[in-house]
């Protein structure tokens, strides 16, 4: 039950945060979201990575990954990278965002599809999707949508990683085909946490906290 509740929630979080704090960015928001990009891209290599790796033929895998990657880089875009943290929404827009929204969707979609098999990266999803859905509120608040716009954008990002999972545990087509969906996913995990940890500093540039930050991401991943 938990991979479904728990990325859910952490939009449900993400979106109290916001609406607390009513901040774009603020550094605990960025310290956050570096280690959640360490925390992710640990999950993915000490847990994801190796159990694909024995179901599928080594070369094959790798291009799956780089396949992910491909998908990651075009769903970027058209999300102009709201997936680790950058969201470019102009308050005077009055147009609902529909590339954003569907990209957004996409991702959140597919990263439902490893956690049936490793609970533990459902933490990983967990954690990754409370500063975006941080930013992301903050974002749509800034803007001039409406009301039901806005509550309707977020709670079908919400449903979309849990019906992922859901479709994922209970679909014959899917369960032949999930071996290679997750190397995808791999892919797309590799590409937004590597991002976000080569982004995380300004210009480039690690401070102390973030350095901390990151390492605390990598051993709590480790000792799961």
């Amino acid at each position: 039950m938990n991979s479904y509740l728990l990325p859910l929630l952490a939009v449900i979080i993400g979106v109290a945060i916001a609406l607390v704090t009513k901040h774009q960015k603020s550094i605990y928001t960025k310290l956050l979201l570096s280690f959640s990009g360490a925390f992710l891209l640990a999950l993915t290599l000490f847990d994801l990575l190796p159990e694909v790796y024995q179901h599928i033929d080594a070369k094959l895998t790798g291009l799956y990954i780089m396949c992910g990657i491909l998908l990651q880089i075009i769903l970027e875009f058209f999300s102009k990278g709201a997936e680790h943290g950058h969201v470019h929404i102009h308050k005077e827009d009055n147009e609902f965002p529909w590339l954003l929204f569907i990209s957004l969707c996409i991702h959140s979609f597919l990263e439902g599809f490893p956690i049936h098999q490793h609970n533990d990266m459902v933490y990983g999803v967990l954690i990754h999707k409370i500063p975006i859905a941080i930013l992301i509120t903050a974002f749509l608040l800034k803007s001039s949508y409406s009301k039901l716009q806005i509550i309707s954008f977020l709670a079908i990002f919400s449903a979309m990683t849990p019906l992922g999972t859901l479709i994922s545990n209970h679909s014959s087509f899917m369960a032949t085909y999930v071996d290679v969906i997750n190397a995808i996913v791999i892919g797309i995990f590799l590409h937004i946490s590597t991002t976000i940890l080569f982004e995380s500093g300004e210009g480039h540039k690690f401070n102390l906290s973030k350095l901390v930050a990151i390492c605390l991401g990598i051993l709590i991943a480790y000792f799961i």
